[in-house]
């Protein structure tokens, strides 16, 4: 127990000692993040100590070598794995710093992301199974793929208050470390502690207000690291749901990563774009401070890993999981996020339903106007269609054809939409303010007539010598429709 305490110990002086010399470094030559746009600070700040967090991370362990303590023996056992893992951490630090220095395409990113996590999984950080059923290969490497981007991600993107990346990944690391303790898995223990007194070190000059940031490397390095635990923790999990408390002890930078995500697909937004929508600019929108904000999701961190913890407890893991989830959806609530609750209206009130009822119909109406092979044709499927979206009058000028219908109803509020198909051939829709059909289906429907209608190829020379024929077959079909509507 004592070498945990050496361990700690050493790591938070080292990261106290290093962080300054490596803030101190970069601001003179200029490798800062500079303020404006949805960006805090003031000043230019130095953006890489997360070199620091992960030089006082290695150099802890050669402390402890060379200290010759028991454990020394366990970290010479477990150097194989060590040295198999290292390349990926490495891997996901040079990322981060590349971004941090000269900047990255997001698919470059993402591209070196997942190639460090093909290398942690290929060096044993196996996710083997969810909910007491095993994992084949082919669905373990994916989903622990998915796992390590994800975790480092989460820590990356929730990286926008002084002091935020750094506390959530100590609290993190403290859950695991505990848990590693309850497991008597001692070697996890050994690879936790000096990461948590690493980020304790830097909050001393990351917390607000701030003299340096963590930096894409640093939150990225800090989140992988964390995902690799959380797979070893959950190998030695006592109950079937292995990964949800690992999952729960990172609930905050997850849920902010997955509402992100969430919100953008939405609006239609990239998913890789940025925004002022994650959960501490929601907070900072209603008044409260940077200081606050990092308190309070400090707090939020704590409860997440209570519940984590009680996780481990083989009698509790179904109501811990109902007890976080109902706070979780509180929580989201009161943020007030405008997607959400649009989308939940629609579910509910059955809007969302009528959409897709009106989409299909849409589609449908596509594919026969496109086999219809005459004018007339065309005009009953037209005609179908806006009787059905509630419409009061429809004229359509095509192919030397004048065709026309009116329901009988003349309302006083109405607004009109005229279709051009090409210079001489339209369509006209009346229809009233307090039609039924949803609006938003109207624009679908015109462009759905106006491409449909304008790749026809009819022969307009055969209308062109009779005139008279033509006008008295239109009255004739505008008569047949009428008496239909009227029995209708």
């Amino acid at each position: 127990m004592y070498s945990l305490f050496f361990l700690a110990a050493v790591s938070f002086v080292l990261s106290l000692s290093l962080t300054p010399l490596v803030r101190n470094v970069f601001r003179r030559i200029g490798v800062v993040d500079h303020p404006g746009g949805r960006k805090l600070h003031q000043r230019a700040i130095p953006c890489v100590g997360g070199l620091a967090v992960a030089a006082a991370y290695l150099l802890s362990y050669g402390c402890l070598l060379l200290a010759n303590f028991g454990a020394g023996a366990i970290v010479w056992h477990s150097l194989d794995l060590a040295l198999r893992l290292a390349p990926a951490a490495l891997v996901m630090l040079a990322i981060g710093l590349i971004d941090d220095v000269t900047g990255l395409n997001p698919w470059h990113k993402l591209g070196g992301q997942v190639l460090a996590a093909v290398i942690a999984f290929a060096a044993g950080i196996h996710i083997h199974g969810i909910a007491g059923r095993e994992l084949g290969p082919w669905w373990s490497f994916p989903l622990t793929v998915l796992w390590l981007v994800g975790c480092a991600n989460a820590v990356n993107l929730i990286d926008g208050v002084d002091g935020l990346a750094a506390g959530v990944g100590l609290f993190a690391t403290c859950t695991t470390l505990v848990a590693a303790l309850a497991q008597n898995n001692f070697a996890l223990a050994l690879a936790t502690v000096p990461l948590a007194g690493c980020l304790l070190g830097f909050l001393r000059y990351n917390f607000n207000p701030a003299t340096i940031f963590l930096g894409d490397c640093g939150s990225l390095f800090v989140g992988f690291l964390l995902g690799c635990y959380g797979v070893l923790w959950s190998q030695k999990a006592a109950t079937i749901l292995g990964m949800t408390a690992p999952l729960m002890a990172l609930a905050i930078p997850l849920l902010d990563t997955g509402l992100a995500i969430a919100r953008r697909f939405l609006r239609r937004q990239p998913i890789f774009g940025a925004d002022r929508g994650h959960i501490h600019h929601r907070l900072l929108d209603r008044g409260l401070t940077p200081r606050k904000v990092a308190l309070t999701l400090y707090a939020c961190c704590a409860l997440g890993a209570i519940c984590s913890l009680l996780m481990m407890n083989r009698n509790t893991p179904g109501l811990v999981i109902l007890l976080f989830c109902g706070i979780a959806w509180i929580g989201v609530q009161h943020l007030g996020y405008a997607e959400f609750g649009a989308a939940g209206r629609m579910f509910l009130d059955g809007a969302f339903r009528r959409l897709l009822t009106s989409q299909i119909a849409l589609q449908s109406y596509e594919e026969r106007l496109a086999a219809a092979p005459t004018a007339e044709e065309c005009w009953r499927i037209v005609l179908n269609a806006s009787r059905d979206l509630g419409f009061h009058r429809i004229r359509m000028i095509l192919a030397g054809h004048a065709f026309e219908w009116e329901d009988g109803v003349c309302p006083m509020n109405s607004w009109d939409i005229t279709i051009p198909i090409d210079e001489h051939h339209r369509i006209e829709l009346t229809r009233s303010f307090a039609g039924g059909t949803q609006p938003n289906i109207i624009a679908p429907l015109a462009e759905v007539l106006r491409k449909s209608l304008a790749a026809k190829d009819f022969e307009f020379a055969a209308y062109s010598h009779a005139p008279a024929a033509r006008m008295k077959a239109a009255r004739a079909e505008q008569a047949r429709y009428r008496a239909a509507a009227q029995a209708d």
